[in-house]
């Protein structure tokens, strides 16, 4: 898939389910009608029954705990982006210095986890916009780019979710977003392939031109060793 506002390099084959069916994450219209302690209750004993099925012995002093320890992680750390409540609010500040060039925040950690086997993405997230008036506080980038990336994901959406969401606060259409990323779907199961990555990029605005898009990856990608 590869058009002028989004573009995806597979230097693996990420998985033979890998699909992608909509820039939102497909969450039910009750997904939160259940709070957070339901929720981990039942992921608890639904879990413990995983364990049980796969011949775990869950008297044992090491895994009798699991169960809860899985439902609160769940919940409240590795899928707590799938709450809007936790949705961070940006803080603008007036862009008083008229900075008029680009702003790029680069090697932002992602963990994330590939919707499709439950295990882990890991990378980083190359972001860049122009000030259109405002600009916004700088550990927020981070906060949005986390917010999305704490929930079941295919690293397309994602991309193009931080972008989406860096344009409307930002109010411009001038942003970046690349994203190079680890699939442990690929390195730990499959063809168990350690050293291949997957890179997704959405351009939005200037990045369109290419003498801006090159000047963003030249920020990127400048000081590495190839």
């Amino acid at each position: 898939m590869r058009d002028s506002q989004f573009s995806v390099h597979r230097s693996d084959e990420i998985n033979d389910d890998h699909i992608l069916t909509s820039i939102e994450t497909p969450i039910r219209p009750d997904a939160f009608q259940l709070d957070d302690e339901l929720k981990i209750e039942l992921i608890e004993r639904n879990f413990k029954e995983i364990m049980h099925i796969l011949g775990l012995d869950l008297t044992d002093d090491s895994l009798k705990d699991t169960p809860r320890r899985v439902a609160k992680m769940y919940v409240q750390e590795i899928f707590k982006g799938l709450n809007p409540e936790n949705k961070p609010k940006p803080t603008l500040f007036t862009n008083k210095y008229n900075f008029n060039q680009m702003l790029v925040e680069r090697d932002i950690s992602v963990y994330s986890y590939c919707e499709h086997h439950f295990v882990p993405i890991i990378g980083k997230a190359h972001v860049a916009y122009f000030s259109n008036g405002n600009v916004i506080g700088l550990s927020k980038i981070n906060r949005i780019v986390q917010y999305f990336s704490k929930r079941p994901q295919v690293q397309e959406r994602l991309t193009v979710q931080i972008a989406s969401e860096l344009k409307e606060v930002l109010k411009t259409d001038d942003v970046a977003v690349v994203i190079d990323a680890d699939h442990l779907c690929v390195a730990s199961r499959g063809v168990n392939d350690v050293n291949s990555s997957t890179v997704t990029s959405s351009y939005h605005g200037k990045f369109l031109n290419s003498d801006v898009k090159d000047e963003f990856l030249k920020h990127v990608y400048s000081g590495r060793k190839s």
